[in-house]
C-alpha cells in the first residue's frame, strides 16, 4: 500500500523527470520534421528558427505513467472508479489529441473551440466544477469558461522559450501544497499526479529554455491547460468553501497563482481591442515580446517572468496558510500584487510599442 513516505514522492517525480528527459530526447533526434508547423511563418512565431513542437508529448507522457505507477504500486482502488479521475483522464486525453492534430495540420480555431468547451463538459459532468456563486447552472457555466480561458491563455503564453512551462510548474506547486496542507490521505493519488507532471515539466524544461531545442506546442500548451484548470479548481478556487463561505478568497488565491498568464493575456486582449484586432489572433505582442523591444534579450525574460512566478507562488502559498489558520481580513491586499504586475507589464507595452525583431 503506497503511503506518504517520501520514497514514493521521489519515485514519481524522478521517473516522470527520467521519462520526459527520454521521450523528449528520442523526439529531437528522430523527429526532424514532425510537429514542425508553420516553417517559414515570421509574421507569428518569435522564433525564427524551426523547431519541433513536439515537447506536450512528454507532458502527457508524464501524466500516464502516475497512472500506471499509482496502479502498480496500490492495484487495490481501482482509479477508473474515481469520476473525477474520468473526467480528468478524458477530458486531458481530448485536449492533448486536439492539440496534437493542431500542430499537424493547423486546425480550424472553431474545432479548437469545440473540443475545449467539450473538455469543460466533461469536468462538469464528472462532478469537477467551480464552486463561487453556490448556483449549480452559473457555477457550470463558469467552469467551463476557465477552461477554456485557461487552455488559451496558457497557449498565448506560449510565444517565447521557457515561459509557459516556468508559469506552469510555479502554479502547480501553489496546488500542490494547498493539496498537502488542506488535503486528507484520499488526495494521495491527486498529489502523485501533481508531482508527476511537475516532474515531466522540468524535463521539458531541459529543452525549452532558451537556446530551446524544441517548443511545447499546441499538443502541450492544451493539455497543460486543461490540466491546470482541473487542478486550479480542486485546490485553488474551491477553497471558498473552507473559510465560511469567503468565495471571494478562491478567486484572489487564483489570481495571485496565475499571475503571469493573467497578467500577460489581460494586457494582450486589451491592446488589441484598442487597435481594432481580434484577441485571438496571434501577434508579437505580448508582454514577452515588448520586453525584448526595451532591450531585455529571450533569456533576461525568462529571468523576470520566473521571479514574477516565484512571487506569485510564495503568495499564494502565503494566503493558503491565511486560509488553513482561518484569517481572513489580510488577504484583499495580495490583488496589489497582480495590480503591480500587470501595471507595470501593461506600461512597458505602451512605453516600447513593436518593433522588427533583430
Amino acid at each position: 500500500m503506497i503511503t506518504t513516505n517520501l520514497y514514493y514522492y521521489l519515485l514519481f517525480f524522478i521517473g516522470a523527470l527520467i521519462i520526459s528527459l527520454v521521450v523528449n530526447l528520442l523526439l529531437l533526434r528522430f523527429s526532424e520534421t514532425l510537429g514542425i508547423r508553420n516553417k517559414n511563418d515570421v509574421t507569428v512565431r518569435w522564433s525564427n528558427q524551426s523547431k519541433p513542437s513536439l515537447g506536450g508529448i512528454s507532458l502527457f507522457s508524464g501524466f500516464l505513467f502516475s497512472t500506471v505507477m499509482y496502479m502498480i504500486l496500490d492495484p487495490e482502488p481501482n482509479v477508473f472508479a474515481n469520476l473525477s479521475f474520468v473526467g480528468l483522464f478524458l477530458s486531458a486525453s481530448l485536449a492533448f489529441i486536439m492539440g496534437l492534430s493542431d500542430d499537424a495540420y493547423n486546425t480550424k480555431p472553431l474545432f479548437k473551440l469545440i473540443i475545449q468547451i467539450l473538455c469543460g463538459v466533461v469536468l462538469v459532468i464528472t462532478d469537477t466544477k467551480i464552486d463561487l456563486f453556490h448556483i449549480s447552472l452559473i457555477d457550470n457555466v463558469l467552469t467551463i469558461g476557465w477552461v477554456i480561458v485557461l487552455m488559451n491563455s496558457l497557449n498565448m503564453l506560449d510565444n517565447m522559450d521557457g515561459i509557459t512551462a516556468t508559469t506552469v510548474f510555479f502554479t502547480l506547486m501553489a496546488c500542490l501544497m494547498s493539496c498537502y496542507f488542506l488535503g486528507n490521505a484520499n488526495e494521495l493519488f491527486w498529489i502523485f499526479t501533481i508531482v508527476s507532471v511537475i516532474g515531466s515539466i522540468i524535463g521539458f524544461l531541459r529543452y525549452n529554455i532558451n537556446p530551446s531545442k524544441m517548443f511545447m506546442g499546441d499538443a502541450g500548451s492544451q493539455f497543460i491547460g486543461l490540466f491546470v484548470a482541473f487542478f486550479t479548481i480542486k485546490y485553488l478556487w474551491n477553497l471558498g468553501s473552507i473559510t465560511q463561505n469567503h468565495s471571494w478568497v478562491s478567486l484572489i488565491i487564483t489570481l495571485t497563482a496565475l499571475t503571469p498568464a493573467a497578467a500577460d493575456t489581460l494586457t494582450v486582449v486589451i491592446n488589441r481591442i484598442k487597435a481594432g484586432k481580434s484577441p485571438m489572433v496571434g501577434g508579437k505582442d505580448h508582454t514577452t515580446h515588448h520586453l525584448v523591444y526595451a532591450g531585455y534579450n529571450d533569456r533576461q525574460v525568462w529571468y523576470i517572468f520566473t521571479l514574477i512566478g516565484f512571487l506569485s507562488f510564495i503568495l499564494s502559498v502565503l494566503i493558503i496558510y491565511l486560509v488553513r489558520h482561518k484569517i481572513i481580513y489580510p488577504i484583499p491586499l495580495f490583488v496589489l500584487f497582480f495590480i503591480l504586475v500587470f501595471i507595470l507589464l501593461y506600461k512597458n507595452t505602451i512605453r516600447y510599442p513593436e518593433t522588427k525583431k533583430k
